[in-house]
Order: structure tokens, then C-alpha cells, then sequence
């Protein structure tokens, strides 16, 4: 039997990379210059702090090219509401990793569905697609690649 993993992870060195790349040009920009700008990455969340939220939308955008210069996925990052404080504003951009309950249970349906010559399994945050051809399993592939879901996927652990 055939088979292979569906999920949705980031590769986290590049992250780390592009946040890095994003608080090096903020600092040596002109228009950010004793703004006290920066960026912070800890525990799958990158916060942002600078003077006003025109500064901040600013940073979001350094963010975004810095993160798709990377090859990374941009639905991979949700940013929350603005929050000011006394000194300043900051945003925080949740990362989001891993196939939910909800969407693995619609992935499910939609493989079901369509009457493949497949089963699915939920495993935590994969899905487990196993199938006597591979032939079926590239069928699977491609209807996961013209849907709209709203979390990227990568296809990995396949075995003959």
C-alpha cells in the first residue's frame, strides 16, 4: 500500500531568517531612524513596535517581502489588531502551523466525496492519505492543489 503525509509546516530557519532580514533593514533605514522599531520573534509569534501605526503598517509590509523573498507562504501569518500603549504602537503576527481539527476533518469529506479508491486518517495535525496506486494518490494530490483551502500544504513521507 501507498502512502503519504499531508501537512502544513513552515520551515522555521527561514522564518527566523526573514525576521532577522526585516529588523536589519528597519534599523538601517532613514525613515525609522530613532524610532526605536523593531521586531521580536518568540514562541510562533513575531511582535512589532514602533512610534505610530503608519510606521507599523510600514514594518508589515518589510515583513511580507522579506518573508516571500524567502519562499514562504504569507498564509502562514495572521497579523492581530493594534495595540498602542504610552510609548508606542505594536502588532503582533501570529505564525499558524499544522492542519486544524476542522479543515482535516473537511479534507476527509472532500476525499470521501469524490469516491477515490483512497482513505484518509487524521494524525494529530496530519493527514495520512493510503491507497493501492499511485495513480490515486496523485489524483489526491491535485485536488488538494485546485482547492481553495485556506492553509498552505506540503506532501511528504511517501512510500511505495
Amino acid at each position: 500500500m501507498a502512502s503519504f503525509d499531508i501537512v502544513s509546516e513552515i520551515n522555521m530557519h527561514e522564518l527566523t531568517n526573514a525576521v532577522d532580514q526585516a529588523n536589519k533593514e528597519v534599523t538601517t533605514r532613514f525613515d525609522f531612524k530613532g524610532t526605536d522599531s523593531n521586531y521580536e520573534f518568540k514562541d510562533d509569534v513575531i511582535t512589532m513596535y514602533s512610534q505610530t501605526e503608519f510606521q507599523v503598517n510600514q514594518m508589515y509590509d518589510i515583513l511580507k517581502t522579506k518573508l516571500v523573498k524567502r519562499k514562504i507562504d504569507l498564509k502562514f501569518i495572521s497579523a492581530d489588531k493594534m495595540m498602542e500603549s504610552g510609548k508606542g504602537v505594536r502588532q503582533e503576527v501570529t505564525v499558524k502551523q499544522g492542519i486544524d481539527k476542522e479543515i482535516a476533518k473537511k479534507m476527509v469529506k472532500m476525499v470521501k466525496d469524490k469516491k477515490m479508491k483512497v482513505q484518509a486518517a487524521i494524525q494529530g495535525d496530519k493527514l495520512r492519505i493510503t491507497g493501492k496506486k499511485r495513480d490515486n494518490l496523485q489524483e489526491v494530490i491535485n485536488m488538494f492543489k485546485s482547492s481553495d483551502l485556506d492553509i498552505p500544504l506540503q506532501y511528504e513521507n511517501y512510500r511505495d
